[in-house]
């Protein structure tokens, strides 16, 4: 006997929502075979129902409040795909779970806020929300630590979040142009937010990085405890900088688990370019996830765009359809706990950028700031002088991040650093 047909509500027609419609329109026999049944969509909701998008919305019913849809009799799952943290997205959300509908997101927003109180209310409601499209695009990240390292210990995930940012650290490279000119071509190509700061400024890739610190490690989303800094302050001379010490910079997010609490970062760092996140190009994303017993595992692939993201809200949609109702976050939300933050983060080995005046005992006095601060030097370049000013490039022994900034400080009153330095950790991979 063929199971009755799986019925959508969609909210949010933009350019994922408008993908989902095309997919289950292209590969209906497909998903039909491998889930047993049919998969239909039965009413939308956007903000405008005479705009073109290029699908055909006959066939659907159309409800101008995402809460009402939320609540049709006729819609088994409610796919939500407006965005935000709150107003519309969460309302409905809400609604959806408390008139029995298991719901699909791509939000990452709206769960590093509210994922804790969202994940409570459907797990008492026995509903199942899932994101799978909320982290990494089409990379089937949350797949792969719910599911297929569940028995591992996770003891670190790391990556590449945000292809705008990767796109703009890399052309910058390839093309020797500033971060200024690079920010203008990507926002003119709209590979930018309509708020820019939500890419560069990592609080997109911060959203993510929660997200799976949470599944990772078995605590509360703490996107609040994410130490960030964007990618605005690196310069055209780090990349070349650092390109001629062997590394590649990246806004790079860590989260671990460590003796002195959960540690979350999303930063620029920088990673040797022979490495897999060195060889990164373009927009693409990749995580990587490290368990006790299966090592490190590298996933590679578009993190945003039409076809990739639908197809991550699409694997959640057939995992529903086929029966496979997993926690939220891998575990009841009753068990996750509190995550205490880390207050200071994994000593690391840090790039230092100085602007020295060129004059006699300069090196001498940065020599002394950097031991009188327990910082020792792994290796030192001095470049040509130009105009009296002496670039050096250093990059130290593994030491925190509180003496680099302490060192920093230090630098400013030795009457011989003549701009402010820079400071990027190098992250081990």
């Amino acid at each position: 006997m063929t199971a009755a047909p799986l019925r959508l509500g969609i909210a949010g027609l933009g350019t994922v929502g408008v993908g989902v419609l095309k997919m289950i329109h292209k590969n209906a026999k497909i998903i039909s075979l491998r889930t047993g049944r049919d998969i239909v969509v039965t009413a939308v909701s956007a903000r405008s129902r005479s705009k073109d998008r290029g699908v055909d919305l006959s066939g659907f019913a159309w409800e101008d409040d995402p809460v009402a849809l939320a609540k049709r009799d006729d819609v088994d799952i409610f796919v939500e795909l407006m965005g935000g943290h709150e107003g519309p997205a969460k309302d409905a959300t809400e609604a959806a779970i408390a008139a029995g509908k298991d719901v699909v997101t791509a939000n990452k927003a709206m769960l590093a806020v509210h994922g804790q109180s969202l994940a409570l209310a459907a797990e008492a409601a026995g509903q199942v929300i899932r994101f799978e499209a909320a982290v990494a695009g089409g990379i089937p990240v949350v797949k792969a630590l719910t599911e297929g390292l569940a028995g591992n210990k996770i003891n670190r995930v790391l990556g590449v979040m945000n292809g705008s940012c990767n796109y703009i650290l890399t052309r910058m490279e390839n093309a020797g142009l500033s971060y200024a000119e690079v920010f203008a071509e990507a926002n003119a190509l709209g590979y930018l937010e309509a708020d820019p700061n939500l890419d560069v400024g990592g609080i997109d890739a911060a959203h993510k990085l929660a997200l799976l610190a949470a599944i990772a490690f078995g605590t509360e989303v703490d996107f609040d405890s994410v130490v960030l800094e964007g990618i605005g302050a690196v310069t055209i001379e780090d990349i070349h900088a650092v390109a001629d010490m062997g590394y590649r910079v990246k806004l790079l997010g860590v989260a671990q688990m460590t003796g002195r609490g959960l540690e979350q970062r999303m930063t620029p760092c920088l990673v040797p370019a022979s490495s897999p996140l060195g060889q990164l190009e373009g927009g693409t994303n990749m995580v990587i996830l490290e368990g006790d017993d299966s090592g490190q595992i590298v996933l590679r692939g578009a993190g945003a765009g039409e076809g990739p993201t639908a197809s991550a809200v699409m694997s959640d949609v057939l995992d529903l359809a086929r029966g496979l109702r997993l926690k939220t976050f891998g575990q009841p939300a009753t068990t996750l706990v509190k995550a205490h933050p880390a207050t200071t983060a994994t000593p690391a080995s840090f790039y230092l950028r100085l602007q020295l005046l060129d004059k006699p005992g300069a090196l001498a006095k940065v020599a002394a700031v950097m031991g009188e601060a327990g910082v020792s030097i792994d290796r030192m370049r001095q470049y040509g002088h130009d105009a009296g000013k002496a670039p050096v490039l250093i990059v130290t022994h593994k030491t925190t991040r509180a003496a680099i900034d302490q060192v920093v400080l230090d630098f400013n009153q030795t009457q011989v650093v003549e701009a402010p330095p820079v400071a990027l950790r190098i992250e081990a991979i």
